[in-house]
């Protein structure tokens, strides 16, 4: 959920603005690849040390989960001032750190009937098929278009984040969110992040240079886990309902 704060930067810097950097997408699809297989990676060895020791899994969850958030941070600061170098290492460690968090939903997942393996093939199938539209359609936006649908989607994680922050809360209290408010922010998340894969076409040439293809790639690679995850618990939520 990082890439909220990507969003209002976005908007302010490309108000306006032609393209920037017209070949940064293509530059930074073979990072945004990269990242996705080293998250695989983390996520296949999270769901090794689930299996074999779950005590462990639980103590380093919660490592992985700081150091995963100061690596995004300190990664994109280093990325953005140019130093593509040193960002490198910092942003795959961030990515395998993301696949090990990832793991505990993908055991969620794997446990429950009805999802399994094709559930998460489906999930990963589905964001390649909105990466293939969002391409599409975000690549052919007006300036006016493009703009208004950033400010709802923007606006849209914000309250997602919102009512996620609040669930966490909930839960830690004890009140677990019902089956029909889990499908349906569920599906809000699957619905906002297929529309921040469109507007990461359309926006990011408009922000980033063709040699700023890190931060760039980051921003599409938070998008394309969000949607993963959300489709997942959808999947999830649905077949326990």
């Amino acid at each position: 959920m990082a890439n909220t704060s990507n969003f209002r930067q976005a908007i302010s810097q490309a108000r306006g603005q032609s393209l920037v950097g017209p070949n940064v997408i293509a530059n930074a699809l073979p990072f945004v690849g990269g990242g996705l297989v080293l998250t695989a990676v983390g996520s296949f060895g999270g769901l090794r040390v689930l299996g074999t020791n779950p005590q462990l899994f639980m103590t380093t969850f919660w490592i992985a989960i700081v150091a995963e958030l100061a690596l995004f941070f300190i990664g994109r600061g280093v990325a953005l001032k140019g130093n593509n170098g040193a960002a490198l290492p910092l942003l795959a460690t961030y990515s395998l750190l993301t696949g090990y968090t990832l793991s505990g939903l993908l055991y969620v997942a794997l446990g429950t009937e009805g999802v399994g393996i094709g559930g998460i093939g489906f999930a990963a199938l589905g964001c390649g098929v909105t990466f293939i539209a969002g391409r599409q359609i975000g690549s052919n936006l007006s300036e006016e278009d493009g703009m208004a649908l950033t400010k709802t989607i923007s606006l849209g994680i914000i309250a997602l984040l919102v009512a996620i922050v609040g669930q966490v809360i909930f839960a830690f209290f004890g009140v677990f969110t019902p089956s029909w408010l889990e499908i349906a922010i569920s599906g809000l998340g699957v619905f906002l992040f297929a529309g921040a894969a469109v507007v990461d076409f359309f926006i990011l040439p408009r922000t980033y240079r063709d040699d700023q293809y890190l931060p760039a790639a980051m921003s599409m690679y938070l998008t394309y886990i969000n949607l993963f995850i959300f489709i997942l618990r959808l999947l999830i939520a649905v077949n326990r309902d």
